[in-house]
């Protein structure tokens, strides 16, 4: 197969071309299940397609509506819990021409993604107190994190709930949802970009009387998380306000419109925002300002989701203002739209407290005798790190691919995509072939 004017021969990697095999498998036994089953499968089975409930854990604590084992749960007079674990393994491949090799240099490799032991629950003594503790091996850093940890309190007569611990800061639906629950395999590129994954510090979250605005506000600093990954900033505001217009009137048609906004000071008076191409294991990132000096930056994030039924429609953008006189206040911006189909008919939960999608729960799992849920996506992302003083490279890419949900706890993902990064007075082609094996307990 031939690809762009130079040429290019797109070499598929042995180990993708067997997963897809799979999946064209595991579509065929999906054609061929019984009629009965398919007529469940487009019912949703039990699986309510709007939740209220949001404890400390947040999207973290997501539940699976089939228990698959019992030992993992302690329901005791003073407090209660419950364990749970994620596991991800990774293939990533790709095909370059000369000009994508010359920017950067990717070679095939499978690995650890992530691995994680959450522990959450509540204490029954203290009515709206809740905790979690998430402990995770990161495979880039080959070493052990602390996740979502902290404490939770409920306030009802205020409609709302305070948070102090670790957490996600509340801008973009994207970065609120846990990987193991997301659309695609990855965020898109700006996203991680200019957003870290988890802040130290407070946040409140609340809702109107109505349900149909859900919003928060937080203050984070980086005390305890000067030596993390993550940390970005000396201390950063974030605020996010969520509409659900047609909550009341037509729930199962889910429109979520929301706006949110960002002020950080920058990290000991310097900036550098970059992220890969939308490839964990690639080995050079696509977008990289480099690191400068900067006093801050501000961030509007626009959102749109719309939820018919099987499907679900949505798109981000983010809009970075730099504070920086030396390079010359830079403005950077991005964001991503996709489409995603849920070909067995199921609907994608949505948690209202939150405001944020969860798991998909296949009406028949593979290992009952049923097909799972399989799911179709197509994603289109943009970045753009050029100005003023600043060379980050603008990069976009299309991502069609397939999830399989096996069950609530085993989830397989096939994704092609094709990117393009201008940078370096250079455009390079890429294709990537990507796999991923996902488990939760």
């Amino acid at each position: 197969m031939e690809a762009g004017s130079r040429g290019q021969e797109v070499q598929v990697p042995a180990s993708a071309a067997l997963l897809g095999w799979v999946a064209a498998y595991g579509l065929m036994v999906a054609a061929a299940s019984p009629a009965a089953e398919a007529d469940s499968a487009r019912s949703g089975g039990d699986t309510p397609s709007l939740n209220d409930v949001d404890d400390a854990a947040g999207a973290d604590g997501d539940l699976p509506r089939r228990r698959l084992v019992r030992w993992n749960e302690y329901e005791g007079p003073f407090i209660t819990m419950r364990l749970g674990g994620g596991f991800l393994w990774d293939f990533s491949g790709y095909s370059q021409d000369q000009d994508s090799k010359s920017q950067m240099s990717l070679q095939d490799k499978d690995d650890l993604r992530d691995f994680r032991i959450l522990l959450k629950g509540r204490f029954p003594k203290i009515e709206g107190l809740s905790y979690t503790i998430g402990y995770m091996y990161d495979g880039g850093t080959e070493t052990w994190r602390f996740r979502q940890t902290g404490l939770q309190y409920e306030i009802p007569k205020l409609h709302g709930r305070v948070f102090v611990g670790r957490t996600k800061e509340g801008i973009s639906t994207n970065k609120l949802m846990v990987g193991y629950q997301g659309w695609t395999m990855e965020r898109a590129t700006i996203n991680d970009a200019l957003l870290p994954i988890l802040a130290d510090g407070i946040k409140w979250m609340g809702n109107s009387p109505d349900g149909q605005f859900a919003y928060s506000v937080g203050w984070f600093g980086d005390h305890f998380s000067e030596k993390e990954s993550f940390n970005r900033s000396d201390s950063q505001f974030v605020g996010r306000l969520v509409w659900l217009p047609f909550l009341k009137t037509d729930p199962e048609r889910l429109l979520h419109l929301a706006v949110a906004y960002r002020h950080a000071n920058a990290d000991d008076g310097f900036l550098q925002l970059r992220s890969k191409p939308e490839s964990f294991e690639a080995q050079s990132y696509a977008v990289d300002t480099g690191k400068f000096a900067a006093q801050g930056s501000d961030i509007v994030g626009l959102e749109a989701y719309y939820r018919p039924g099987s499907w679900t429609f949505g798109m981000e953008y983010m809009l970075d203002q730099v504070s920086s006189h030396e390079a010359g206040d830079p403005f950077f911006h991005g964001g991503e739209i996709f489409a995603a189909y849920i070909l067995t008919g199921e609907t994608r939960p949505y948690n209202t407290k939150g405001a944020y999608f969860e798991r998909i729960s296949p009406a028949a799992t593979v290992f009952g005798g049923g097909r799972g849920a399989w799911e179709a996506v197509l994603r289109f992302s943009y970045t753009d790190m050029d100005s003023k003083a600043i060379d980050g490279g603008r990069f976009w890419r299309i991502t069609p691919m397939l999830n399989w949900h096996m069950s609530d706890n085993v989830r397989l993902e096939f994704v092609y995509g094709y990117g393009v990064l201008d940078r370096f007075d250079t455009r390079g082609e890429t294709h990537f072939f990507q796999t991923r094996i996902q488990l939760q307990l």
